[in-house]
């Protein structure tokens, strides 16, 4: 039984974790054997979005079932890439108003030197690839309203972990009717950050982006270090029954924040890849 079941503490915590390695057995198997479904789709886009990142465009407008399954921000599915063996994990970076009204799965993928991610990032407008179904339950917003009620929300990313998040704020979840609202996104520094073209539309919806480098060029004024010693500088909150917490990959930031006594919740078993050639299922 982890962590997050055995405690009762008035904290408020969205959770997606990318990299946890606690696997459970029983539910790798069944996620192993259930039969495989697969929608061929075009490429509409590719580009750069920062140092080894990438935006992603497929075209689902001959899809539109698939399109549809997209209902929450969260989720995520595999891809394969022809000619190459195995699938990789993505999280859909686009909110699900994009696939239902043009038809279209975004995602944010890092290149990674051998993998399948690398042979998507090369590809081309037009080329084909392979989605699999969406999985995954996404992030439980419900849990976190009336806005007058949790008026304190802090999100928390770092690095390709944005994606997700970007769906999020891009779904909307009343950031306005609340009165703080903070995105800690953390990076090595400007250019492998991801997104900045948003920030300023990110702010305008009522998140207040704190971006924080690990490695800052020499000019840099804002915070430095690690997401979770930013947020422990910064502080400011007032009532933890009354703040929730998104995360995504931030293991250390849910320790902190439980001990300041915000109730995490999460969603169940979460799927991750640690690599190529192994999947682990991660229980919450």
């Amino acid at each position: 039984m982890s962590i997050l079941r055995r405690l009762n503490l008035p904290i408020h915590l969205l959770h997606r974790n990318h990299y946890n390695r606690h696997v459970t057995t029983s539910a790798a198997a069944s996620i192993h054997h259930e039969p495989a479904v697969w929608t061929t789709a075009p490429l509409s886009n590719v580009e750069p979005a920062a140092e080894s990142l990438f935006h992603v465009t497929v075209d689902l407008s001959d899809s539109p079932d698939l399109a549809a399954s997209h209902t929450r921000a969260g989720q995520y599915l595999r891809l394969r890439v022809p000619d190459v063996k195995w699938p990789t994990f993505l999280a859909i970076a686009s909110p699900p108003k994009l696939a239902q009204t043009h038809g279209a799965f975004e995602f944010l993928v890092k290149s990674v030197a051998g993998s399948t991610a690398e042979a998507l990032c090369r590809l081309r407008r037009g080329d084909v690839v392979e989605l699999s179904r969406v999985m995954g339950n996404g992030f439980d917003i419900d849990r976190i309203d009336p806005p007058e009620k949790f008026n304190t929300v802090l999100i928390f990313a770092t690095g390709s972990g944005i994606s997700s998040i970007r769906s999020l704020i891009e779904s909307g979840f009343a950031a306005r009717k609340r009165s703080d609202v903070r995105l800690y996104y953390g990076d090595t520094n400007l250019r492998r950050m991801a997104y900045l073209d948003r920030f300023n539309e990110w702010e305008s919806s009522g998140v207040k982006i704190v971006p924080v480098l690990f490695q800052p060029d020499d000019g840099w004024r804002g915070e430095r270090g690690y997401v979770q010693a930013a947020y422990t500088r910064a502080k400011q909150l007032s009532n933890p029954s009354s703040t929730g917490a998104v995360l995504c990959g931030q293991r250390q930031m849910t320790e902190i924040l439980w001990k300041e006594g915000v109730y995490c919740f999460s969603r169940s078993c979460n799927v991750v890849k640690h690599d190529e050639h192994s999947l682990s299922i991660v229980d919450f």
